[in-house]
Order: C-alpha cells, then sequence, then structure tokens
C-alpha cells in the first residue's frame, strides 16, 4: 500500500511538499541535519492514507543514542501499517449490530475508535522493535508525534518531547497559536512521579541547569531529556513509557494550519514566532523550510557554543487553494 502511495505521488518520507489535486490538504515538510552527526529526525506525510480519499497521515519521529536514526527509521515504518490494522479491527469490532443498543457502551465514536487504536499501536511497535534484532535499541530510542486527519476531524497522539502547534484565527483577523500536545519533559510533576515511583531519577546536570533527564537508579545513564519514547528498554522498567497521549480536535473555518515540529524547533522558536513564519511565508511551499532555516539562525544566536540540533518540521494547510498536483522533492 505504501509503495502504490509512493508512486501515485501521495506520500513523502523527505524535504519537499505534498498537494495533491482536490484535497483539502497541502503539506510543506523540512528537514536538516544539525551538527551531532547523521541526521536522526524522520518525517512523513501520507495523503488517502489506507487508501481512504479524507484522511491524510503525518508524523515526526526525533531520534537519539548511537541508533537513533536507525529506531526513528523503523518505527515511522512501523507506524503506519499498524496503526491501519489496528484501526480497521477496530471498525470491524465496532460495526453496527441489529442486535446492539447504539446507546451501549460498547458502540464506540470516532476519536475513540482512533484512541483505541492509536494506543495499541503504541504498544505494538515497541514491542516489534524490542523483538527487531537489527537494531540495538537499549541505549536508543526515538520520540513520535502523530496527527490523523479524516475530514474535518483532527486526532493527534505524542510520545515525547516534539510538538503540534494549530493556527487559528481571532475575531479581529490575527492568528492565534494553540498548542495542542504536552512537551513530555521529565521534571513534569505527573511524569516525575512516575519515573521516581519506579526507582528512576530525574535531575539536571551542573553544566545544564534546567534540563532535567532521566536516569537509572545507581548509574548517571542514559540521561534522557523525555519521559516518553520508544525504545531506550535500558529504562523502561524505570519510569520511561511509550504511552501516546491522544486527543482531538474538529477543524473549523478559522483553524488555518498545523505545525509539527522536532524539539530542535521548539527549543529556540516560541508557538507565536512559528505561526508568525509559516502565516508570512508567501510560498506556503516554502514554509517548513522557512522556519527550520529561522531555527537554524536562532540555535547559533541563542545557544552558542552548544551543537545544533537536527531540525524538522511539517506545516499542514487545511483550506487548500492550490490547482497542480505533485509532490516535490529537492535535489
Amino acid at each position: 500500500m505504501a509503495k502504490d502511495a509512493k508512486k501515485n505521488e501521495m506520500i513523502l518520507r523527505s524535504s519537499g511538499t505534498v498537494n495533491v489535486k482536490g484535497s483539502d490538504n497541502f503539506a510543506s515538510v523540512c528537514s536538516r541535519k544539525g551538527e551531532k552527526g547523521v541526521n536522526q529526525d524522520c518525517c512523513i506525510v501520507w495523503e488517502e492514507f489506507g487508501c481512504q480519499e479524507d484522511m491524510m497521515f503525518c508524523g515526526v519521529f526525533d531520534g537519539h543514542g548511537p541508533w537513533g536514526h536507525y529506531v526513528a527509521k523503523r518505527v515511522c515504518e512501523s507506524m503506519t501499517s499498524s496503526l491501519l490494522c489496528n484501526w480497521q479491527d477496530m471498525l470491524i469490532e465496532n460495526s453496527v449490530d441489529d442486535d446492539l443498543d447504539l446507546e451501549s457502551d460498547k458502540k464506540l465514536d470516532r476519536f475513540h475508535i482512533w484512541q483505541h487504536s492509536i494506543t495499541k499501536t503504541c504498544a505494538d511497535v515497541d514491542h516489534d522493535l524490542q523483538q527487531y534484532r537489527k537494531i540495538d535499541s537499549v541505549y536508543s530510542g526515538t520520540t513520535a508525534l502523530v496527527v490523523v486527519r479524516q475530514g474535518d476531524h483532527l486526532v493527534i497522539a505524542n510520545v515525547g518531547d516534539s510538538r503540534a502547534v494549530l493556527a487559528t484565527a481571532s475575531d479581529d483577523g490575527g492568528l492565534i497559536p494553540l498548542q495542542l500536545t504536552v512537551d513530555f519533559k521529565p521534571n513534569l510533576p505527573q511524569e516525575a512521579e512516575r519515573i521516581i515511583e519506579c526507582n528512576g531519577r530525574v535531575f539536571y546536570l551542573e553544566d545544564e541547569p534546567g534540563v532535567h533527564r532521566v536516569w537509572l537508579p545507581n548509574e548517571d545513564s542514559p540521561g534522557l531529556a523525555m519521559s516518553r519514547a520508544f525504545g531506550d528498554y535500558c529504562i523502561k522498567n524505570f519510569g520511561l513509557i511509550s504511552v501516546p497521549e491522544v486527543i482531538q480536535r474538529n477543524i473549523t473555518n478559522q483553524d488555518q494550519f498545523i505545525v509539527l515540529a522536532s524539539d530542535g524547533v521548539w527549543d529556540v522558536v516560541s508557538n507565536e514566532e512559528a505561526v508568525e513564519i509559516v502565516s508570512s511565508t508567501a510560498d506556503k511551499a516554502k514554509s517548513a523550510k522557512r522556519l527550520v532555516d529561522r531555527a537554524v539562525r536562532e540555535w547559533k544566536r541563542k545557544r552558542r557554543g552548544i551543537a545544533i540540533d537536527d531540525i524538522s518540521a511539517i506545516c499542514v494547510f487545511f483550506h487548500n487553494n492550490c490547482s497542480s498536483s505533485s509532490v516535490a522533492t529537492p535535489k
């Protein structure tokens, strides 16, 4: 299915744009390697996800550790196929039966079908990764930020510290940024409580004030800067989880676009700045690249002496007025 989608210019796994004729969506994608080695970020945009004309799947995966780029790619690839299977299974289980009371608790609404499907998918993907012997994910892992659009229904799922921000119009015609996800950092009260209850430790190093990390009980390792991730099995028994937060939103005429980005953007660019950068870009095909370029400049200005992180962004515009149909990938 993925091969057919790519052949028909419905799927993009690199920097570029997705603009399918007849779709309400227009997606701009950019991913740039930082100064730490190979780019460990992975992005995907899949229009007509699962052969459904009204569905789109987007994801940003931010790998870390020695095998992080392999982990991010593996999770990205397995997430789509597993989610489709679990979603279809849930639809079948929840199909209307002549003898089923429509008011029964067994009858799930669309959001809860997606919520169950995504939660199960994350558990399945993490288990699959642990069993996959070609990748050493004991001290490597990845975050995952996923958005599914089905008609005017948005489902957002987050594992880690990437972020989704919605730009919606205010009464005076301006744009308001709405952060849709939580940055799952170890020092969040509910995250720290879970980690400590599991005998993990949360603290920051003297040379990194404010950057809280997750550590093993009796060893200053691995020092993860997020509290949820796939992989990282060395610390999975000490409070790190791969359980997603899943939320929904119905797209209105006021909602203009959504930005999905790795923490390489949000560490140096505010929600308000990101919305202003994207909305002020005349050619929306260049919106993700312009946001990433700005983040690179801000890293150099605000964090001198610190290696620039990998930086990735997906900008999805909801009310597509473009007429062309193509997937363009820069050389």
